[in-house]
């Protein structure tokens, strides 16, 4: 298909979809409003639809007031009836696919239901208007003289009873229209592949034949492809193989702590990148500026917001407010009522608004401690069930304990640090981190696809700390007794470099 054409198209297709960009720019509570009042009656007949009266609903205030804050295990007896094939219960359209994602603390993964409307009108509709963004943002921009090279953690889909599930880039790549696979690079085929050391090796063999203009994936599992790249073809830098490289759309995962790795590989001034924040249940914010990375809330993806503000998350005094309420500069966790049948559905992270007008947002974090450093996203049940488990089959007691990541350096591997304070030590170490391994792998999906072969993780580190080390650190915080805890999991190294400061 010529390039010229290929243009055209999108610059026709960009000019038409900033006509609707600008309404919710300029109307958002109206765009917002409307999109409740459908997905109300769409979903009126369904099972929740009845039993909580949608038809009779007709304002947000009624909404809020009637139909009750929910979360993955309020939702998962409903979840698993749509698995095994029952319809009509949450939406009113069949529901096909299941997205495969990290679990909770009563399962090891989540199962997030995927319609027909939520591939369409959100998630193929955010990847279209990412690169209208683009384009409008940079006219000049070669982007379709060559391919995009996208990387998810895509394995292969199952079915049971009728349903499919696995991860989202999986039923994404799956479901697919012809002119995306067209430009992207590598084929469905390899993408789909679920042995990750074949896979890598037959992305690098596809890609380096192409001329690939543009990178899409989570920084962390990219980087290891990127680093296979340069020793396969024995290159210095990225440019030298794809010289017309041009930007970086990444989401997933904090990219700060890879952004100097990345300046290494692709030495150039004027290379970009562009950041997205998109989940399993949905796809949210894109970033709209070449020289910002907030990014904007997109309204009409058939997703409803709401907020809680988190100086009164789980508190007595928590409440739930909507867009319209939402201030700048304040923290929130987000709720979100989605074209997929998730209800006033808290889906675990916080945001920070940047501007309300417009609406735009930086991604702060979860609601509970967490690292999620490669896309693992180890939480504390996580590490507090693993760690009693092995616990209890060695015959060691942990006294105190924090976790943080080893940031990739180069071609090395990411890792865990545990700093644990024994009661009674276990006998052999190096046994204990095997156990702790494998225990967390069987409780944490995402883990443990980060573990595999070593793909992108190694084994944890574990590092015995002296007697009273946690102790002598809340002291120097003036953080002894009351409610001060340590914490057990960061995204950073800040308070583990602090501990051992005080070995």
């Amino acid at each position: 298909m010529p390039i010229p054409f290929i243009n055209s198209v999108a610059s026709w297709f960009l000019k038409k979809r900033f006509h609707q960009i600008d309404l919710f720019l300029k109307y958002p509570y109206e765009v917002q409003n409307e999109l409740l009042t459908q997905l109300l009656e769409l979903s009126k007949n369904t099972e929740i639809g009845k039993k909580y009266n949608f038809e009779s609903i007709g304002s947000y205030r009624e909404f809020a007031e009637r139909v009750p804050v929910s979360t993955y295990e309020t939702s998962h007896k409903l979840i698993e009836r749509s698995r095994r094939g029952e319809q009509n219960i949450f939406w009113a359209k069949p529901i096909k696919w299941f997205a495969k994602s990290s679990g909770t603390t009563n399962s090891k993964s989540k199962f997030i239901p995927v319609s027909n409307a939520s591939l369409e009108d959100c998630h193929y509709a955010a990847g279209k208007d990412l690169l209208c963004m683009y384009l409008n943002n940079n006219p000049d921009s070669e982007l379709f003289n060559g391919k995009n090279l996208r990387l998810g953690g895509s394995k292969e889909l199952y079915e049971e009873n009728g349903t499919i599930f696995g991860d989202l880039s999986a039923i994404l790549i799956d479901n697919m229209p012809f002119w995306a696979e067209f430009s992207s690079t590598p084929s469905n085929k390899v993408s789909l592949m679920s042995d990750w050391e074949t896979k890598m090796q037959a992305i690098v063999d596809e890609t380096t034949k192409e001329n690939v203009t543009s990178l899409a994936g989570v920084p962390s599992w990219m980087l290891v492809l990127l680093n296979n790249v340069l020793e396969t073809t024995a290159h210095s830098n990225l440019l030298e193989i794809w010289p017309n490289l041009e930007v970086y759309f990444h989401g997933g995962v904090s990219f700060m702590p890879y952004a100097d790795q990345y300046k290494k590989i692709i030495p150039s001034s004027s290379f970009k990148y562009y950041e997205t924040y998109n989940a399993s249940e949905g796809f949210f914010a894109i970033q709209d500026q070449n020289d910002s990375n907030d990014l904007l809330l997109m309204l009409d993806y058939g997703i409803f917001y709401e907020f809680i503000p988190m100086d009164v998350y789980g508190t007595k005094n928590e409440k739930v407010i909507p867009l319209f309420e939402v201030e700048k500069g304040k923290n929130y966790a987000v709720i979100i009522t989605t074209n997929a049948g998730l209800w006033r559905y808290q889906i675990g992270d916080t945001v920070r608004f940047t501007c309300i007008d417009p609406y735009r947002i930086k991604v702060t974090g979860r609601t509970k401690h967490f690292i999620n450093v490669f896309g693992e996203e180890l939480i504390i049940e996580n590490s507090e069930r693993a760690l009693k488990k092995v616990s209890e089959k060695v015959g060691c007691e942990i006294s105190e304990y924090t976790v943080a990541p080893i940031f990739m350096q180069g071609k090395n591997k990411g890792a865990h640090e545990w700093l644990i304070e024994f009661k009674t030590p276990p006998r052999d170490l190096n046994y204990f981190s095997e156990l702790l391994d494998n225990a967390l792998k069987a409780l944490n999906s995402d883990y443990e696809a980060k573990r595999y072969n070593n793909m992108t993780l190694n084994p944890p580190k574990i590092i015995l700390a002296r007697d009273g080390q946690f102790h002598d650190w809340l002291k120097s915080k003036n953080k002894l007794g009351g409610q001060h805890k340590i914490p057990r999991l960061s995204n950073s190294r800040i308070l583990l470099e602090e501990l051992m400061a005080l070995a």
